[in-house]
């Protein structure tokens, strides 16, 4: 992946001034010159207003014939021990689970871009083990190949309160703060197509899910903001996150909106960029943080957005380049062993399966 320094590149922005120096960048600016930036709003499939959705369509439900080959998929698991990275739903009678994951596709591709399988019978296979998650890997398998969440390799991503602050280094998904609307790994060379998560425990209070349509997003800037647009489509720069090697920049350059073979995608996540360009010591220049304040308030917007829970035992899915996805801030209880905890996998068909693709 091409690295340099973001101080030449930024100073043809149209900001009027070169920033100061900054560290390396990973540089992903190729996206913004990938084609034609969308002009005019959009009809299509695509596009929805939260306003307009019952979250009851986004939901499957599991089949008793789905849910006896779940119950049975767990008994072999705990009959035979073995990497949960080596299961495969290729070796296992799962013919009404794949009918459930077609249509989580199908809700995935060409519906809202969300989809909630309800749901695992946890208290029958098991949530202080590896079992549930071995279930989990295993079939979502079926809906794409799994990738990388981290730079070392993590493939199955524990989303829980660790108790740690919120900073570089330390990921959202490892505190209980509210998380703006974003894609995941925004930031990433990679940015992964679905992502899945599986309830094992929800919160006492709070840690509700709520989803917004990128190109529904793009088109209330393009009518309320189109300058703030046009930034928006050019790079800025994004906080790593520290997933990357050793001595490797620390931040990244990319659009936030681009064009892949005429598909709409964006790299959205306000605090990701604003820490950006703390983490770069750059100040950002007046076009570029009336930008991020646009799209902030763009997102607050509430007929672009609908929100539902995410329950025990329920796999939500979404389409992270379709939809960006927000969590409210939660409260655990007392009980450490009864603290919120969720797994998640990402999903890429594109490049190799290791982080950074």
């Amino acid at each position: 992946m091409p690295i340099r320094s973001a101080a030449a590149t930024e100073s043809g922005t149209g900001a009027g001034s070169a920033p100061p120096p900054v560290p390396e960048c990973l540089d992903l600016s190729a996206e913004a010159a990938a084609g034609s930036r969308l002009t005019d709003p959009k009809d299509g499939s695509t596009a929805w207003l939260g306003a307009d959705v019952d979250p009851s369509t986004c939901v499957v439900r599991l089949g008793d014939d789905a849910l006896d080959e779940i119950r049975a998929l767990a008994e072999r698991f705990r009959a035979a021990p073995h990497p949960v990275f080596l299961r495969s739903p290729d070796d296992h009678p799962l013919d009404a689970v794949r009918e459930v994951y077609r249509r989580v596709e199908s809700f995935l591709d060409h519906g809202l871009g969300v989809a909630v399988i309800d749901r695992l019978p946890l208290d029958e296979i098991g949530d202080d083990g590896e079992t549930a998650r071995a279930v989990f890997w295993t079939i979502g398998r079926i809906l794409a190949r799994p990738v990388a969440q981290k730079w070392d390799g993590t493939m199955l991503y524990d989303v829980t309160d660790t108790g740690r602050n919120f900073g570089y280094g330390v990921r959202g998904s490892w505190t209980n703060v509210e998380l703006v609307f974003h894609v995941d790994n925004a930031f990433g060379a990679a940015v992964p197509r679905y992502v899945g998560l599986m309830c094992i425990r929800p919160a006492r209070e709070g840690g509700t899910s709520r989803f917004l349509n990128l190109h529904s997003l793009h088109d209330r800037l393009l009518e309320r903001h189109p300058r703030a647009l046009e930034r928006l489509w050019r790079p800025l720069l994004f906080d790593r996150q520290a997933e990357h090697a050793p001595h490797a920049p620390r931040v990244a350059w990319a659009p936030v909106f681009s064009l892949d073979g005429g598909r709409l995608r964006a790299r959205t996540n306000p605090n990701i960029i604003r820490k950006g360009y703390d983490v770069a010591g750059v100040a950002m220049d007046k076009e570029t943080r009336t930008a991020v304040e646009a799209l902030e308030e763009a997102v607050s917007d509430d007929d672009l957005r609908f929100e539902m829970p995410l329950e025990r035992g329920q796999i939500q899915y979404l389409e992270n380049q379709r939809v960006a996805h927000y969590r409210s801030t939660f409260t655990d209880g007392d009980d450490p062993a009864a603290k919120r905890m969720l797994v998640r996998m990402w999903h890429r068909e594109e490049g190799l399966p290791t982080y950074e693709g």
